[in-house]
């Protein structure tokens, strides 16, 4: 498992930037052809920031967007990188006290250049198959009128207006406007120019016919097919005519039948990979490591979610969780662990004052992760309990009737709270089998979930 979602934390905060208005034909474009390449996760954030870029320009963190998806925060990242590396989003960060980004979303391409692309087209080719591609490409054809026997009558510009010499001034200066259509997106593939050329005869395949967007073809279709300078000189040999013209067509068309001749009959598949700095991490080797994934992860409304055994939390619970980390500033994987401790200690009652009182103590500990929150938890456990008994006359008499007898433990506790360091404590003498059956129940609720793939 890899840690490329510490790039991302909840409490980051972000901006959307729309530079021009989006249609319902973009609409169309993403869910036709980039959704069967990204998925509908990476496809729903965008959606969702086409939105909230719509509705509001101030800031917000990335809790709310986890929130509005459903997706903890390495979802989060996933999907983002995804919509990145195909074209539709562009992300800047600032790195300051409190991280920020600023999320541009970019239209989806035409469909003429998206089918042109050798890159975009073998890889949503890939994904659906043959029939369902073609149907795709037909459903963006435009059908051309057959046009014999009609001569064209438009008028020209200068037909209908001419320049008058008046005393008004001139305009001002436009400022910078960014253009509707884009060509191309990044592929960030290298290739040796330089090496094919000198493989090649001036003779047979001029200088000239090397183009800016011939080699954007040329340097995709390297990277599709795995080849380097010295195959592809021999599909540019292919695909150059008599008249010494060299097409992108032809280029993508010579590339496939190469490819057929000397590697496979079945076109490449394009699959997922990362391809950033951050290192990569061993997986959790204990349940505990396990456990404080999940909670570093998840955000405060999954947990409530799973602690009820997959039905939606009350909208209290919720409210009392979101203002924990919108209001008071809380981390997310702080809050998970006072809801699991609260709710696991009150026999799954999660008493508002009681939250927002161990809350205040951690905020004044300056508390900031689960591990953290776990060991706090586990140092002033004795502390927690007075609070819980304060101000309940039932919990006092209770406490006096049994102070002539043995103290037994009665609340129940997460399985964390007794593993420190990895190395787990001795058990209680008491009350043994309702907290094995509380382990349990959390240990196949984390199985439940990393089971569906969250």
């Amino acid at each position: 498992m890899t840690a490329l979602y510490k790039e991302l934390q909840p409490a980051d905060s972000f901006k959307i930037r729309l530079p021009y208005p989006f249609s319902n034909y973009d609409r169309q474009l993403l869910t036709i052809l980039y959704q069967p390449m990204i998925g509908a996760e990476a496809v729903a954030f965008y959606l969702t920031l086409w939105a909230e870029g719509e509705a509001a320009k101030e800031e917000a963190t990335h809790y709310t967007l986890m929130n509005l998806l459903g997706l903890p925060i390495a979802k989060i990242f996933e999907a983002r990188i995804q919509l990145e590396a195909i074209g539709l989003l562009k992300t800047f960060r600032k790195d300051a006290e409190n991280r920020s980004f600023v999320y541009e979303l970019c239209p989806p391409l035409d469909p003429k250049t998206f089918f042109a692309d050798p890159l975009l087209s073998m890889f949503l080719f890939s994904k659906i198959g043959e029939a369902a591609y073609r149907r795709a490409r037909d459903r963006f054809v435009v059908q051309a009128e057959d046009m014999a026997g009609y001569e064209e009558v438009s008028r020209t510009f200068t037909d209908i207006y001419q320049p008058v010499h008046a005393k008004a001034g001139y305009p001002s200066e436009e400022p910078e406007l960014h253009e509707r259509k884009r060509t191309e997106f990044d592929a960030d593939a290298e290739f040796d120019f330089d090496l094919l050329r000198q493989g090649l005869s001036e003779q047979l395949v001029p200088k000239r016919v090397l183009t800016a967007s011939i080699k954007d073809t040329i340097s995709k279709l390297a990277f599709l097919y795995g080849w380097g300078p010295l195959e592809m000189q021999k599909v540019i040999l292919l695909a150059i005519d008599d008249d010494y013209k060299l097409t992108a067509e032809s280029v993508k068309r010579a590339a496939s039948e190469y490819y057929k001749l000397t590697v496979a009959t079945t076109a490449p598949k394009l699959v997922q990979v990362h391809k950033t700095e951050p290192k990569v991490t061993e997986p959790p080797k204990t349940k505990q490591e396990e456990l404080l994934l999940y909670l570093e992860s998840a955000s405060p409304v999954e947990v409530l979610r799973d602690i009820a055994n997959g039905k939606e939390p009350l909208p209290a619970d919720v409210q009392l969780a979101n203002q924990l980390v919108m209001q008071h500033g809380m981390e997310p994987p702080v809050v998970n662990v006072l809801l699991q401790y609260v709710l696991l200690r009150t026999d799954m009652k999660l008493t508002k004052a009681y939250v927002e009182k161990i809350a205040s103590h951690w905020l004044r500990k300056k508390v900031t992760t689960a591990k953290e929150a776990m060991e706090l938890a586990r140092i002033e456990h004795a502390e927690y309990m007075k609070w819980k008994s304060e101000g309940s006359p039932a919990s006092s008499a209770k406490s006096s009737a049994s102070s002539n007898r043995k103290p037994v433990r009665e609340e129940k506790l997460p399985e964390w709270f007794y593993q420190k360091d990895e190395v787990p404590a001795a058990k209680p003498q008491s009350a043994n089998d309702n907290l094995e059956i509380e382990k349990q129940k959390l240990l196949a609720k984390l199985a439940m979930k990393k089971g569906k793939g969250e």
